[in-house]
């Protein structure tokens, strides 16, 4: 029991430290057993580092007595700190985890193992793999899973997410691995997708291109819609005007494409190519796009690694490994009540693609820090 609170002591003071700027903080919860006296010796020197902090008043909570006045009045509780509490109750672990990743092969099996083993670091539990394939046995699964009481899976890509919907409802199901998913697979769970943030790639814009006002880009509203809302946001806090256009098929992403170019200002305005596989066709749109680039001197830079090869000026794309922890941080989080976590997010562990040679015919020059922070470098070197 002391090791339980000392784990549970040291995520408290996580919280206190991030609560110590917010002068409105009042309360620390300490989380014990009854068979633990908070006056013992052992709890002394730990609690004195916390009563270090103004305006701190710390709040004994026993684990055995759930209805206790001082537990449920808290003003812990009540300043969404609601999955801290719940996680800390069940002893920090949110028990065996199943990985649901596609039965596929290479490249895609050598991305998928790399996100898995982010997530069996960062598992504080045994982590159980399923090969998702075409004789995937739903019934089967879901007795198995109850056998090794696995109430949470990670689902990896479409096939895993889609095997996942198939087993029972009240099972905590985290995704990962997926650009985009219909509503209709949404469920109650969360969706790390792997269209990156779009505050991510204007804050590189900006740092690499300073003097960008406007960025262009063409979007399916059937996949895409929800990341657009998200980049207006991330456009008005980088100080850019972001101009959107909608295109259902090929033939109207292309036209549109072609105007952008025709008034496209290349002191100022960048082009932004997103995940979408209506209107960035490899075949017929990103030679034309990287053409009139070329061209034009207007700056490209995508959310998809393979453009920066072919020309693009720089892609974020992920962090393999990170994004498995990050599965694993989502799914502690949806387990434990957290509201915050559930839906579609943007990818934010990830790392940067960058071309030189378009750097340099568009006339720019990343500093060394920026050169340190690149992870792919085209042409190679």
């Amino acid at each position: 029991m002391k090791l339980l609170f000392f784990r549970i002591l040291a995520v408290i003071s996580l919280v206190v430290a991030s609560f110590s700027t917010h002068a409105e903080v009042k309360h620390i919860a300490v989380i014990y057993a009854e068979g633990d006296d908070p006056a013992q010796q052992h709890f002394t020197g730990p609690l004195q580092s916390i009563d270090q902090f103004s305006g701190i008043e710390i709040l004994y909570l026993a684990l055995d007595d759930p209805d206790d006045p001082l537990l449920v009045n808290s003003s812990l509780l009540l300043a969404q700190r609601k999955a801290i509490i719940k996680l800390a109750t069940a002893g920090g672990s949110i028990g065996p985890i199943a990985v649901f990743y596609p039965d596929i092969g290479e490249p895609y099996r050598s991305v998928f193992s790399k996100i898995i083993e982010g997530i069996e670091e960062n598992a504080d539990a045994k982590v159980t793999r399923y090969a998702i394939g075409n004789n995937f046995n739903a019934e089967t699964v879901s007795s198995e899973l109850k056998q090794r009481d696995i109430r949470v899976i990670i689902a990896l890509g479409r096939n895993g997410l889609h095997a996942a919907s198939a087993l029972d409802k009240n099972i905590v199901v985290v995704a990962g691995g997926i650009v985009s998913v219909p509503a209709s697979d949404e469920r109650s769970s969360t969706i790390l997708s792997l269209a990156p943030d779009p505050a991510l790639l204007f804050a590189k814009l900006k740092s690499l291109a300073p003097k960008t006002q406007r960025v262009h880009v063409v979007f399916d509203p059937r996949q895409n819609a929800w990341l657009i809302k998200l980049a207006r946001e991330a456009a008005r806090s980088q100080g850019l005007e972001l101009l959107t256009y909608e295109a259902g098929d090929l033939k109207n992403a292309a036209a549109i494409y072609n105007s952008i170019f025709a008034n496209a200002d290349p002191r100022h305005d960048a082009l932004w190519l997103p995940q979408d596989s209506t209107t960035v066709d490899e075949s017929v749109v990103l030679p034309l796009v990287l053409q009139e680039s070329w061209a034009r001197g207007i700056p490209v830079f995508s959310s998809n690694v393979a453009h920066v090869k072919r020309g693009a000026l720089f892609a974020l794309y992920p962090d393999n490994i990170e994004l498995g922890r990050n599965l694993v941080a989502s799914a502690v989080g949806l387990a434990s009540g957290n509201p915050d976590v559930r839906g579609v997010l943007p990818l934010r562990n990830v790392l940067t693609a960058f071309n030189t040679r378009t750097a340099s015919h568009l006339g720019l020059t990343p500093s060394p820090a920026q050169k340190r922070s690149f992870s792919l470098l085209f042409p190679e070197q």
